[in-house]
């Protein structure tokens, strides 16, 4: 916000110069303006404080949104497991988050690598930030790590979701969003100079640093487990084992619909914000309806693409295909949802279903097992995301939403007339975040299996981990336990197990 004030001095020199009753006049002119405008500013922060609270709280929202598909994609007999993990996920993201994570990602002034103030919130709040900024970013935090425990479910020790989800939140997510979000970060649009290739990287509420962090550290995990026992056939042919309640993939998805509003559109961190001059009809308020509306047509584009794909593929209209497909055109819009146009978001979802259905058909024929198609979704939606925005990103709004490079702006998307540049830039953070989450988690899983803290045994596999970890089923229903119990002990010897 502009500043201004009033000067007692300056205004009686227009009443009538050095007269005591211009002075005394001039005095209560500029001390009522004063007033009114502290008003106005404290307004303002008020205003922009309330719109990133509200946000965060649709955020973290989207946590029971996870919970719920999670639930509804696994089979009964792991369900009070794999919500239990998503609550976890929260606790444990919070704790680590608040001592090192944020700190880690925001904490400046730092180098562009990594943060290095604010542990713990120490010397906070500050003039650049309050403490709904850290709420929202914890809310961002354990969203990357409430994708990773979607690819390892079902085989997966608990103290092994405690562990990586800490490591995850506490250093692994919190370095990425440093080099992409922070002012100081190498590779960051914010940067005031020194932006890489000239654009840095606009990746403006995560296609890269949330989804293709979570996926891959998901995708690495997966790898280290392997599948499930059960899921491919002795000649390596998938056997389909599928979730036990549509009802709770569908609450799910539709819940996580409604959180991604504060997910993207929350992203601008403020609303009251004039583009030019104010007092017009069009300012930040204006583009943070654009991104609900670019947001909304991406997730539409996907699920009716996936819908009739999937169709045509299978001849099934396929519930849960639809509801993945809707997510991978979220995740996919993410990072460029505030620079395109509406028509631009469109072809953002039809071609994300067309990537998750790619690889859902790449991981059968290599044998990889993700019960939520997690890495699939977010990973390679997520980094097709990441190629939209530097093809699609439009002028004005890249030099609206990215202000303060003087003379032409910002590079652009690449087929909107605006260059390689930030092609160049989009491809080197697929590059790095692959490499880093890929070394930092792929070494934790791997440590992990090797000191016997990672896969659970294959009698608790079969049982399910609710009895053996939780103390029982997740349902309170004799006849289904009943179903659960014969099933598992339908296991033929020598041979694979009858999925349960």
């Amino acid at each position: 916000m502009a500043s201004a004030g009033c000067s007692a001095a300056n205004l009686s020199s227009f009443l009538g110069g050095g007269a005591t009753n211009a002075t005394a006049a001039a005095e209560y002119i500029c001390n009522n303006f004063n007033t009114v405008h502290d008003r106005f500013t404290d307004t303002a922060f008020a205003v922009d404080t309330t719109y990133l609270l509200f946000s965060s709280y649709l955020v973290f929202a989207m946590q029971l949104g996870f919970a719920m598909l999670c639930a509804g994609s696994v089979r009964a007999k792991n369900t009070m497991n794999i919500m239990l993990t998503n609550v976890l996920d929260a606790a444990a993201g919070g704790l680590f988050y608040y001592l090192f994570g944020f700190a880690l990602a925001f904490g400046s002034p730092s180098n562009g690598f990594i943060g290095h103030h604010h542990f713990g919130l120490e010397n906070f709040p500050n003039d650049s930030s309050d403490y709904s900024f850290f709420l929202y970013q914890w809310c961002f935090a354990i969203a990357a790590a409430g994708i990773t425990s979607g690819s390892i479910a079902e085989r997966t020790q608990f103290v092994s979701y405690l562990i990586y989800s800490s490591f995850l939140t506490g250093l692994v997510y919190p370095v990425v969003s440093h080099w992409f979000w922070s002012s100081d970060g190498w590779a960051s649009a914010a940067r005031t100079n020194g932006l890489l290739f000239g654009s840095g990287v606009i990746d403006f509420a995560g296609s890269g640093v949330v989804h293709m962090v979570g996926g891959i550290a998901g995708l690495c995990g997966a790898l280290t487990e392997g599948p499930r026992i059960g899921r491919f056939d002795h000649s390596g042919k998938p056997v389909t084992m599928r979730g036990h309640s549509g009802t709770l993939v569908v609450l799910g998805t539709l819940l996580l619909w409604f959180g991604w509003y504060g997910f993207n559109a929350g992203s601008f961190i403020n609303i009251l914000k004039a583009y030019g001059k104010s007092g017009s009809y069009y300012g930040q308020w204006s583009a943070i309806g654009r991104t609900a509306v670019t947001t909304t047509l991406a997730g539409c584009s996907a699920a009716l693409t996936t819908l009739f794909g999937k169709r045509l593929l299978v001849g099934h209209w396929n519930l849960t295909d639809v509801c993945n497909g809707l997510l991978g055109g979220f995740a996919a819009i993410t990072g460029g949802c505030s620079v395109v146009d509406p028509w631009a978001a469109v072809l953002c979802g039809f071609v994300a279903a067309w990537v998750l259905i790619g690889f859902n058909k790449l991981a059968e024929r290599v044998g990889y097992d993700d019960p939520l198609e997690a890495a699939q979704l977010h990973a390679g939606c997520g980094a097709w995301g990441i190629l939209f925005t530097a093809l699609f990103a439009r002028k004005e709004y890249v030099n609206e939403v990215y202000p303060g490079q003087p003379g032409t702006g910002r590079p652009y998307g690449l087929l909107m007339g605006g260059g390689g540049r930030l092609m160049a830039a989009h491809l080197v953070q697929i590059a790095v975040i692959t490499v880093w989450v890929g070394v930092t988690m792929g070494t934790l899983f791997w440590i992990l299996g090797k000191l016997g803290l990672l896969r659970i045994s294959a009698e608790d596999e079969m049982a399910g981990m609710d009895l053996t970890s939780h103390g029982g089923y997740a349902y309170e229903d004799d006849d289904y336990n009943t179903s659960l119990e014969i099933g598992r002990k339908m296991e033929k010897p020598g041979g694979n197990p009858v999925p349960v």
